[in-house]
């Protein structure tokens, strides 16, 4: 379950904040998923709230953005929205495209106490 594993790096990053930090307890973790890593956010949280069981971010919440994530076909020149890292252009058919904003997932605030 790819959810899980994503889920448990968040976390070893959100308690290595915590201890550099010296927080006693982690609140709610902030980031974004982008849409094309096929994804649940929901899935995502729930995993972390497993793996964050006797740890300082127990009862913490996971709270990710879905970001859209655009494509341009560098044959036609349109823009799509790509499904699952396939950049085949759905007007021309062309494989040749590139991505135009970022991907994977990113923490970018933790509330801690």
């Amino acid at each position: 379950m790819y959810e899980s594993s994503l889920a448990r790096q968040v976390l070893e990053t959100v308690l290595q904040q915590a201890v550099f930090h010296r927080a006693s307890r982690i609140r709610v973790v902030r980031g974004w998923v982008a849409e094309t890593e096929s994804l649940s956010p929901e899935r995502l949280s729930s995993q972390f709230a497993t793996h964050a069981r006797g740890t300082r971010a127990e009862g913490a919440r996971l709270l990710l953005n879905l970001i859209h994530v655009e494509a341009r076909c560098r044959t036609c020149g349109r823009t799509y929205a790509p499904e699952h890292h396939q950049l085949r252009c759905p007007v021309c058919g062309s494989g040749d495209g590139e991505q135009l904003g970022q991907t994977g997932l990113a923490v970018t605030a933790i509330e801690v106490d």
